[in-house]
């Protein structure tokens, strides 16, 4: 009897062996992933909802040049988003939303590289890293809060006054793109803007030698997994509002 109870033991220790990390995650990580995975669902939604309403208005499909904003036509990205800060009156369609994304995903690079340096224990390389993908992160805040300014200023009517966008007027078009714009990419600079925040907490402990105390950085791991997700979106959302 004694040595079937071992054998049965043996077996199940086999089958699952517990512990705090299954499949080599921590707590920690499986509850980001939790947390990543219900917020991808939220940012599903959205998008789902602006191409059903995208698509439910007719499309323009004379030339560029000729287009004119209208309540009949969805907004065409390249007449809405073609301005460049300092380039007032050069027209440069998606060249400023392009340098934006290029900004948020150079901030996954450092990232990506300031993981690296806290699995070999490095403190001054994370410290660097995460300073880059901190900075990476205002800029392309700052560049989203023109875009914003840019976007309420409206468009030059023949009069030579601006016809303003807001939630209730829309000059570029239909009134659900002003509403679904300013809603989606303010979820959106949200995450981003909580990001920030979490990699300057990240950092400061860094820099206070509080991880170095723990004995790993796998704090930045998990911040670091919640940047790229952010990341990542950004992607559907510029394919969405931008090319789309």
């Amino acid at each position: 009897m004694s040595d079937t109870a071992v054998i049965v033991d043996e077996s199940k220790k086999s089958i699952w062996g517990g512990g705090v990390a299954p499949m080599k995650a921590s707590y920690g990580k499986l509850m980001m992933w939790f947390f990543l995975v219900s917020d991808a669902f939220t940012f599903s939604a959205l998008l789902i909802t602006y191409g059903v309403i995208r698509f439910s208005h007719p499309a323009y499909e004379g030339a560029i040049k000729d287009f004119v904003f209208s309540q009949e036509y969805w907004p065409v990205p390249e007449k809405v988003f073609e301005a460049v800060p300092f380039l007032h009156g050069v027209n440069l369609p998606l060249a400023f939303v392009g340098i934006m994304t290029f900004i948020l995903i150079l901030s996954s690079v450092t990232m990506v590289l300031a993981v690296e340096a806290g699995e070999r224990m490095d403190r001054k390389g994370v410290e660097k890293w995460m300073l880059w993908t901190i900075l990476g992160g205002i800029t392309f805040l700052s560049c989203q809060a023109w875009e914003w300014s840019h976007f309420i200023h409206g468009v030059e009517q023949a009069d030579g006054s601006f016809f303003h966008a807001s939630l209730s007027a829309n000059p570029y078009g239909p009134q659900n793109f002003a509403a679904l714009f300013f809603f989606i990419t303010g979820f959106h600079g949200f995450h981003v803007l909580s990001g920030v925040v979490l990699n300057f907490a990240i950092f400061f402990q860094t820099v206070t030698g509080k991880l170095e105390r723990v004995g790993h950085y796998e704090m930045i791991e998990k911040v670091g997994l919640y940047w790229h997700f952010v990341d990542l979106v950004w992607v559907f959302v510029f394919t969405f509002f931008y090319l789309v």
